[in-house]
């Protein structure tokens, strides 16, 4: 289940993100312009807790990008976090 689309949904207001853009597009090429690509960050790091630096932002072009992105550093995160299962 993707976890970035719905957050462009909400973002953006338009709900052929769920349906229409497909995962390989690129995000400006579908209409998302630098500002909802800031917010669309913002709105990951809080929901998710991944930070995502101005650098990582440069190789993020699309919704593939992010979903693995994230996908990526969360793992990383719960097991540097927890890195015996949670004893």
């Amino acid at each position: 289940m993707s976890v970035i689309r719905p957050m462009l949904v909400e973002l953006t207001g338009i709900t052929e993100y769920a349906d229409g853009v497909g995962d390989d597009v690129d995000l400006t090429a579908s209409g998302i312009d630098s500002g909802d690509l800031v917010r669309l960050v913002l709105l990951i790091e809080q929901r998710t807790g991944v930070e995502i630096t101005a650098e990582d932002m440069e190789g993020l072009a699309t919704i593939a990008d992010y979903e693995a992105f994230v996908a990526g550093r969360g793992a990383a995160g719960r097991s540097a976090a927890d890195p015996v299962g949670g004893a």
